[in-house]
C-alpha cells in the first residue's frame, strides 16, 4: 500500500475532516491537536471551516493534507477552481484533488482528459495526490486497474459492504489507498432500528468499522458540532474492532440496509 503522506513525509491520519457548514472555525485547530491532519471540502461555500484550516495551515503546512475535488467535467472551471483554493487558503498546492462522482453516465473520454489535466498539474507542483471518488463498484474496479489514480474515495460503512468482496481488495492489491465516506450511511447507522435490541453503534464505532479493512487508510467525519467532534476522536485511542465486533456490527448493518428507500441507497452497494 502506497501511504498518503503530508509534505514533512508523514502519513495521513485515519481520520479525516469534512467540511461541515456548522462547525465553527475553532473546532479546526481543535481536530489537529487531536490527531487529524487530513482536511476535506467539496467546495468553497464553507467559510468557518475554510477560514479555520486558513489559520491552521499558516503555522503547520507541510504538516497537514489539503484535500478537494469538482463534479465540474470542463477542463477550464476546474482550472479557475484549483486556483481559487489555492488563492483561499494561500497555499501553493492542492495535496489531494478528486474527480468527483464519477458514474455510468460520465463520458469516458471526458473522464480521461480530466484526469490528465490534474496529471498536468501534479507534474507542476500545484497536486500532489490525482484521486477519484465514486460510489459505482464496477467503475472504481476499472479506474484502480488501469492505475487512473493515486487515491480512491468511496463509500463504504456497515450496511454498505459489498466493496469488501472486490473494491477493497483490487484497491489494496494495486497500492492504491481508500478514503471511506458516508461511513455512518448519512447519520441513519446512529439510529435505532426497531428490530435490534441492542445499542446501535457510535459514530466512532461506525469510523472503526470503515478502518478495519487494511485497504482504508481515512475514514471521513462530519461533525456538526465541536462535542461531536471530541466524541469522534476518541477513534485514536481505540483498539482494532475484533472479530466478533466485526460481526456483529455486520448483523446490525443488513438491518439497516433493509431500510433504503431508494436507488442511490441501494443501487451499488
Amino acid at each position: 500500500m502506497n501511504p498518503i503522506v503530508t509534505q514533512q513525509g508523514q502519513k495521513a491520519s485515519i481520520l479525516g475532516l469534512a467540511a461541515q457548514s456548522q462547525l465553527d472555525a475553532n473546532s479546526i485547530s481543535t481536530a489537529f491537536a487531536g490527531g487529524i491532519n487530513y482536511y476535506f471540502f467539496y467546495n468553497l461555500e464553507s467559510e468557518n471551516f475554510l477560514t479555520g484550516l486558513k489559520s491552521l495551515l499558516k503555522e503547520k503546512r507541510q504538516q497537514i493534507l489539503v484535500a478537494t475535488g469538482s463534479e465540474n467535467r470542463d477542463i477550464n472551471a476546474l482550472r479557475r477552481y484549483l486556483d481559487s483554493v489555492r488563492h483561499r487558503l494561500n497555499v501553493d498546492s492542492v495535496d489531494v484533488f478528486f474527480v468527483e462522482y464519477v458514474f455510468p453516465g460520465d463520458d469516458s473520454k471526458q473522464i480521461q482528459a480530466v484526469l490528465e489535466e490534474l496529471r498536468s498539474h501534479q507534474q507542476t507542483g500545484a497536486i500532489r495526490y490525482v484521486g477519484v471518488t465514486t460510489h459505482n463498484r464496477p467503475i472504481a474496479l476499472e479506474i484502480i486497474q488501469h492505475q487512473q489514480c493515486d487515491i480512491l474515495m468511496h463509500r463504504y460503512n456497515m450496511a454498505h459492504r459489498k466493496a469488501e468482496e472486490d473494491v477493497l481488495p483490487t484497491a489494496y492489491q494495486a497500492g492504491i489507498p481508500v478514503v471511506a465516506f458516508t461511513c455512518t450511511r448519512w447519520g441513519s447507522l446512529l439510529t435505532k432500528h426497531p428490530h435490534w435490541q441492542m445499542q446501535p453503534p457510535t459514530a466512532a464505532d461506525c469510523y472503526r468499522y470503515a478502518l478495519h479493512h487494511p485497504a482504508v487508510n481515512i475514514a471521513l467525519t462530519a461533525p456538526k458540532t465541536r462535542q461531536e467532534l471530541e466524541a469522534n476522536l476518541s477513534v485514536f485511542n481505540a483498539p482494532p474492532l475484533s472479530p466478533e465486533e466485526i460481526a456483529h456490527w455486520r448483523e446490525y448493518g443488513d438491518l439497516i440496509y433493509g431500510t433504503g428507500q431508494d436507488a442511490f441507497d441501494t443501487q451499488w452497494v
